[in-house]
């Protein structure tokens, strides 16, 4: 990353208070030069009014407090629109509960930064590279997981084999030839269908390896009902892939 870039590394939050501190530490010391912004639903466990201190102490931090808890899709929607607005270089997004190493930030920045002509606009931290891993998951969230990241791939044509991993370094001017107020789903399809539109305009894919921990406090946010939620919207947007309906 040369000097006039600028990086933003950006978090949603949801009742996050006993993780967030410790992956704001960790960024931080990892890519000191970066800004962080903290995305929080009005987390009642007091999330967002720890970051909003941090930000009053630390000008490289800010925090975007929501109303209510709006979802993972729209947090990482108002993470980008974010770094749009402000000019960013790159915007780098990962979870804050600790699934994801910060130790990692460097080699995508290195990846996505590079001189050469065919240097990738988004550079995904995957699971299922080779070197890639899960740990601490049961056998059924693995099978889960590796079906939807199928599903995806075929229903929206995605050349990645993570297609649903949070932990992803873009290129601020490729949200530029996106439009970010066409995307549909407000959940974790989000996910998807950011990779789907970013292909719609001709976006150059990269994946490193990452392993995957779970996390060790508090609890997963998805349920039942947002994953059914998340495979009806791939079906939906798959249906306007292949048949443009």
């Amino acid at each position: 990353m040369t000097p006039p870039d600028k990086l933003l590394v950006a978090m949603a939050t949801y009742n996050e208070r006993d993780n967030l501190p410790d992956m704001v530490r960790q960024v931080l010391a990892v890519v000191p030069g970066a800004e962080l912004l903290v995305v929080d639903d009005n987390s009642p466990d007091g999330t967002g009014q720890w970051a909003a201190e941090q930000a009053a102490a630390d000008r490289r931090i800010s925090c975007l407090h929501r109303p209510r808890k709006m979802g993972l899709g729209s947090a990482t929607i108002a993470a980008l629109r974010h770094a749009v607005q402000h000019a960013y270089t790159y915007v780098v997004l990962l979870d804050a509960d600790g699934s994801h190493d910060p130790r990692e930030i460097p080699q995508m920045l290195e990846r996505i930064s590079s001189a050469q002509a065919a240097a990738p606009d988004i550079v995904i931290g995957s699971r299922y590279v080779p070197g890639g891993s899960t740990i601490g998951w049961p056998w059924y969230r693995r099978w889960m997981s590796r079906s939807i990241n199928a599903f995806a791939r075929l229903m929206l044509g995605l050349p990645v084999r993570d297609c649903s991993g949070a932990f992803r370094c873009i290129r601020v001017a490729l949200l530029e030839r996106v439009d970010l107020d066409s995307i549909r789903s407000h959940g974790y399809a989000c996910l998807e269908e950011i990779l789907w539109r970013f292909k719609q305009v001709g976006a150059r894919f990269e994946e490193i390896p990452i392993v995957f921990a779970n996390r060790q406090r508090g609890h997963s946010k998805i349920n039942t009902r947002e994953s059914l939620a998340a495979l009806w919207m791939l079906f939906r947007l798959g249906l306007r892939n292949w048949f443009r309906v």
